[in-house]
């Protein structure tokens, strides 16, 4: 029997036993929509850390020189942390030293900052993330301003106390109101506001847009950090591929600066995105085979309740059988007519599933912090696991249709 017309029969079934087919086709959907929606938050996250919050956090092609690592996954021991704590801090006069072993088109920023008491006449107090930087920093983060403008170069080397401001730091201290050219204190000493940064959006509902940023050489850096030190030395290379090169021009620029012997390890830390997620990536490797085992009780349910529904379809269509052995249809001709029912029922179950799951998908990321992001790759497994399921549960009904004797078939009522 051709393909086609086997389906066009099998559909045809679905047709008639519209209720029957509907518990066929229960256990498939539900097994891969669970299938899609899961694989889907977990990309979903996967991309989001990668792009949105390493990405955010550190920049493209980039990495840290810090005294202890930015970013942390996992369990940090005891130990390692009293380890890290016993670190001499980065300090300003180390930064001349690095930048001068790497190329001299190389891009980087000087980063200090903690949370600080920030007023203005038309706002109550309130603690803001401040940034003292240095370098390239707005060139890195390819941060934008919305409105104003960044400050200058002359600006940034005298010091002057000009502030870039987030979004939601300007609609908090300046409701209703252009914060350009205004003034903002930061712990009592009075800024101009200079620029609007651009939206930055939010990391798991954390919003990134509550801060303040200045030159390093302000008064802010008094405020953040003691006197001479920094919080970290961000280097950008032009590919991933230079990388390596001036991280290591880095390490050897500063064990050299702290006299370490080679057998002793790094008293500092130099951390890519890539090494900030590794850990991550392997919590995904591990949530991607849950996402895929979890759903499959699912899919074996259907295909139990597949297979008990075709062997009473073999039951019920006993006469059919025999008069198609009757009029000339071969054993191979009756195993092909129901396996590919069987595979037809499974695989618009299937079809069902990955619509309700993408959907599912895309409801829990409008109503929730997690991200989701779909997978062209699960399509095509929940495809082939669908006609799978019907195949193979369809395997004992088609072979137990195809033995009956048509003379025997034929008497059945």
């Amino acid at each position: 029997m051709p393909l086609f017309e086997a389906v066009r029969l099998a559909l045809t079934q679905i047709r008639v036993q519209k209720l029957k087919s509907f518990f066929t086709l229960l256990g498939v959907t539900i097994g891969v929509m669970f299938l899609i929606a899961v694989v889907s938050i977990v990309e979903g996250m996967g991309r989001y850390m990668e792009e949105d919050f390493v990405g955010k956090l550190m920049g493209v092609n980039t990495f840290e020189l810090r005294r202890q690592p930015n970013i942390n996954f996992g369990d940090v021991t005891e130990a390692t942390w009293r380890e890290w704590q016993r670190r001499p801090r980065i300090r300003r006069s180390d930064v001349e030293p690095v930048v001068s072993a790497l190329p001299a088109d190389i891009r980087w920023f000087t980063l200090s900052e903690d949370n600080v008491r920030v007023e203005t006449e038309y706002a109550r107090p309130r603690e803001v993330d401040a940034q003292a930087v240095g370098g390239d920093f707005f060139a890195i983060k390819k941060m934008g301003v919305s409105s104003g403008r960044t400050f200058t170069a002359q600006e940034a080397a005298l010091g002057t106390p000009v502030v870039v401001i987030g979004q939601e730091t300007a609609k908090r201290f300046f409701p209703d109101l252009d914060p350009i050219g205004r003034t903002l204190r930061v712990a009592g000493v009075p800024y101009e506001v200079v620029g609007v940064a651009e939206k930055q959006g939010s990391i798991f509902g954390i919003s990134l847009d509550r801060f303040l940023i200045a030159p390093e050489s302000s008064p802010l850096i008094r405020l953040v950090n003691p006197h001479g030190i920094i919080d970290g030395l961000t280097v950008q290379a032009p590919s991933g591929m230079a990388m390596d090169d001036l991280m290591e021009n880095v390490r050897q620029t500063m064990r050299g600066r702290r006299h370490l012997r080679p057998a002793q390890p790094d008293n500092f830390d130099i951390s890519t995105s890539a090494s900030a997620l590794a850990f991550f990536n392997g919590v995904k490797s591990k949530m991607q085979i849950a996402a895929v085992a979890l759903p499959a009780f699912g899919l074996v349910v259907g295909a139990i309740v597949i297979m008990n529904i075709m062997l009473v379809a073999v039951a019920e269509r006993t006469r059919e059988i025999g008069i198609r052995k009757a009029l000339g249809a071969k054993r191979r001709d009756i195993l092909a007519q129901f396996l590919v029912e069987s595979a037809t029922l499974s695989t618009l179950g299937a079809a069902i599933g990955i619509a309700l799951g993408v959907a599912l998908s895309q409801a829990i990321a409008a109503l929730s912090p997690l991200p989701a992001s779909v997978a062209p790759w699960s399509l095509v497994v929940a495809t082939v696991v669908g006609a799978g399921v019907g195949i193979v549960a369809g395997i004992y009904p088609a072979s137990r249709a195809a033995r009956l004797d048509p003379i025997a078939a034929l008497r059945q009522e």
